[in-house]
């Protein structure tokens, strides 16, 4: 019955399917009231996982914004070997921080999307795009943010990009062709740190493979509705919504972040 709870609610996250940023409070929310897990594990299960179904569920945006031609592939060039280290690397520092330290992360990280949704920041008009080093930095440091948050980096790429004075469709677009191996390198770094670990059943490191298969497919079969609802309803209205709805994870989740502590 647990299981079955588990791939049925597992679902209903692909069904409204946000990203990472939806992914991963709400398996870990599951998690910890299934406890089918070790405490210990259920951050990073829930992390990997993510980043596995953001793998797939990203893919076909991506392919769709390089065939529109809006990609700016000098910072694909620039920045993708650095986000996929900063990625992969993700894995073994997740999982060596303290259960406080991962979980409040991850809280403090949905506080900083709930601001952006909730504000109308713009940037000042003066700044560029960087240079090589200043690209070389940003892409570790945001592959590093995306794989410990479990998100495909479109919450940390596209604000970064915006910030540079980036077109907003733009932005976007190079986030989504961006966002694919950035997916892969963290969930490569999650599966090489589990990997020759018995960390339970249907676990290929520290991907959950039942929540990973529920997941991506009610995201990938019920997309379209997604995308035909969101078309209909006010970008405005939208964002100030998903960024209420976002304080309320992250204050759960860095409520959730003192509790687990010692």
């Amino acid at each position: 019955m647990n299981h079955f709870f588990f791939i049925s609610f597992c679902i209903g996250i692909g069904v409204g399917i946000g990203g990472g940023v939806v992914i991963v409070p709400a398996l870990i929310i599951l998690l910890d009231v299934m406890a089918f897990l070790p405490a210990e594990q259920v951050t990073a299960v829930a992390v990997a996982t993510s980043l596995s179904c953001v793998l797939f569920t990203s893919l076909s945006a991506a392919i769709t914004q390089v065939r529109a031609g809006m990609v700016n592939w000098l910072v694909v060039r620039r920045w993708a070997p650095f986000l996929i280290l900063g990625s992969y690397l993700a894995g073994w520092i997740a999982t060596a921080l303290p259960l406080i330290l991962f979980r409040g992360f991850i809280g403090l990280f949905l506080l900083f999307v709930a601001f952006v949704m909730l504000t109308s920041w713009k940037p000042g008009t003066h700044r560029q795009a960087p240079g090589r080093l200043p690209s070389a930095l940003l892409g570790v440091g945001g592959g590093v943010i995306s794989g410990i948050a479990g998100i495909g980096g479109g919450n940390v790429v596209v604000p970064t990009l915006i910030y540079f004075n980036t077109p907003v469709h733009r932005a976007t677009a190079t986030s989504s062709t961006l966002g694919v191996p950035i997916a892969l390198a963290g969930c490569l770094g999650y599966f090489s740190v589990g990997y020759g670990h018995d960390l339970g059943e249907g676990m290929v490191g520290y991907i959950y493979l039942p929540g990973f298969l529920a997941v991506t497919a009610a995201a990938v079969a019920l997309a379209p509705l997604g995308v035909r609802v969101a078309h209909r309803v006010e970008s405005q209205p939208l964002r100030r919504a998903f960024g209420i709805l976002l304080v309320l994870v992250s204050t759960r989740m860095l409520y959730t972040a003192l509790a687990v502590s010692p």
